[in-house]
C-alpha cells in the first residue's frame, strides 16, 4: 500500500441545491498542505462582498492506496 493525500475543497454559495467540492491527490503531506495554504491564501485575499457570499473549507485526507501507476502533476 501506498498513503496519497486526498486535498478536499468544500465550497457553498447561497440559493444552491447542495454544498460544491473539488479534490485533488498528492504523494505527500507537505505538498497537500502547501496547495491548502495557497487555496486558503486565495479565499482569504477576496472582497468581504465575496467571502459573505461564499464559504469555503480544506481538508487534506490520508488514504491508503494501491499504487499508483501515474499521477498528474499540478504544481502545488
Amino acid at each position: 500500500m501506498t498513503k496519497i493525500f486526498l486535498l478536499l475543497m468544500l465550497f457553498s454559495v447561497p440559493n444552491q441545491p447542495s454544498v460544491k467540492y473539488n479534490a485533488s491527490l498528492y504523494f505527500t503531506e507537505t505538498e497537500c498542505n502547501i496547495a491548502k495554504e495557497n487555496y486558503m491564501k486565495a479565499y482569504t485575499s477576496k472582497s468581504q462582498e465575496y467571502k459573505d457570499k461564499t464559504k469555503t473549507k480544506a481538508f487534506c485526507i490520508p488514504f491508503d492506496s494501491f499504487p499508483l501507476t501515474t499521477i498528474k502533476k499540478i504544481g502545488a
